[in-house]
């Protein structure tokens, strides 16, 4: 899986997968030739690698010993973390956006990983307990539509997706969309917290934090549900219910495209040439979750971005982890952390590949991008949940 040796990386990840939907073990070989997939060898495997593009290398039983050996050596930053199960994967989506509009969903196909798509009722119903991996699509849990309302509040699609988030909270007894959406944030609070893994991009990272620690206030205008605010609003601002952000200051005005301090984007002064964000290095095996998420074939990766581009290093709280960061600019793109038995990453911007996505833009064809090191990176916390879990050594 390094630069050189891999003709597709997306793809390799997608073999991997389908490798352990057969019930066969992988060891996935953390910082050895940018992180490696060892995989039993047999026709049926080295077939499923030839059609889908992606290079492999048969070696001898002695000679794969003989790369464990080295990978377990105390002198090497390596590991060999084994693969178990093939997680079930979840995409939070709203039904009938189209499978562009979310790298993740686009990656997954490209990869040719299974996933289900859900959303709120599925959600309020407990159907979670079904899956291993969840990642919420950009989504804005707070109940203000994406902020999109000065661009394009006259626009028929933010018309018609108002008209069906209301129409689907009333259905589903709330009185109001930012009702609905808290009551759907907290379950899956409660997913993370008993034991799941959820991966978020995008808007749906802060706004899902924002949602979380406004429970109880009105942070909603007049145009997004039809009465005021709460006077005073951001000092009754609970920051102890969030995951991964502290003391940030909500974007109170409607017509500003911005939730809160914690997106970057609008401080940022970073000219697309420059924009790049480095990888973390973490103990392999002291540190193998870190070192599993950051597995890559290049330490430096292309900026992109989003609604929620990356997020203010003090606003973080001090229990999550920074695994990528733009030093110039002071800021995290890539966030870790853990709640209760479950873990969590936030990885700012939309697309990896496509730097400044706009509504109604193309999508982006990821053939053109099969070793994308921005890709890769979600494809990690795709196959995280697979790691058989190890006793803690502290």
């Amino acid at each position: 899986m390094d630069a050189e040796g891999q003709s597709n990386h997306l793809k390799a990840y997608g073999v991997t997968y389908w490798t352990l939907e057969k019930q066969l073990k992988v060891k996935w070989l953390l910082n050895y030739k940018g992180g490696s997939f060892l995989l039993p060898d047999s026709e049926e495997i080295q077939r499923e690698c030839q059609i889908r593009g992606v290079s492999f290398e048969v070696i001898s039983n002695s000679k794969a010993e003989e790369i464990l050996n080295m990978i377990a050596s105390p002198s090497q930053n390596m590991e060999a973390v084994v693969l178990e199960k093939a997680p079930k994967i979840a995409v939070y989506t709203p039904k009938g956006l189209q499978p562009w509009d979310d790298a993740v969903t686009m990656v997954l196909t490209y990869a040719e990983i299974p996933y289900e798509t859900i959303y709120d009722e599925e959600v309020l119903n407990d159907a979670l307990l079904l899956y291993d991996w969840l990642h919420l699509h950009h989504e804005d849990f707070t109940g203000q539509y994406g902020k999109f309302y000065r661009a394009y509040r006259s626009a028929s699609w933010y018309i018609q997706e108002k008209k069906e988030a209301e129409a689907l909270a009333t259905k589903l007894g709330y009185s109001k969309v930012s009702e609905e959406k808290l009551a759907v944030a907290k379950k899956i609070r409660e997913y993370v917290i008993g034991g799941g893994f959820m991966f978020a991009m995008c808007s749906a990272t802060d706004s899902f934090d924002i949602a979380l620690s406004a429970d109880g206030v009105d942070i909603c205008e007049p145009m997004f549900d039809g009465d005021g605010s709460d006077a005073g609003y951001q000092n009754k601002i609970d920051y102890s219910k969030t995951m991964a952000f502290k003391d940030y200051l909500l974007e109170t005005s409607p017509n500003v495209y911005e939730f809160s301090s914690i997106d970057m984007t609008r401080k940022r002064r970073i000219p697309k040439t420059t924009d790049y964000f480095s990888l973390m290095e973490f103990s392999a095996k002291w540190d193998p979750i870190p070192a599993m998420l950051n597995q890559n074939h290049t330490a430096l990766v292309k900026g992109f971005m989003g609604q929620t581009t990356s997020f203010t290093r003090e606003e973080i709280k001090s229990n999550v982890l920074v695994l990528g960061e733009n030093k110039t600019n002071g800021e995290a793109k890539y966030i870790h952390g853990i709640k209760g038995k479950g873990f969590f990453t936030f990885y700012g911007g939309h697309d990896p590949e496509d730097y400044t996505h706009k509504v109604g833009d193309p999508k982006t064809e990821l053939d053109l991008h099969p070793t994308s090191p921005g890709y890769r990176l979600i494809l990690n916390n795709v196959l995280f949940p697979a790691a058989k879990k190890k006793k803690q050594k502290t």
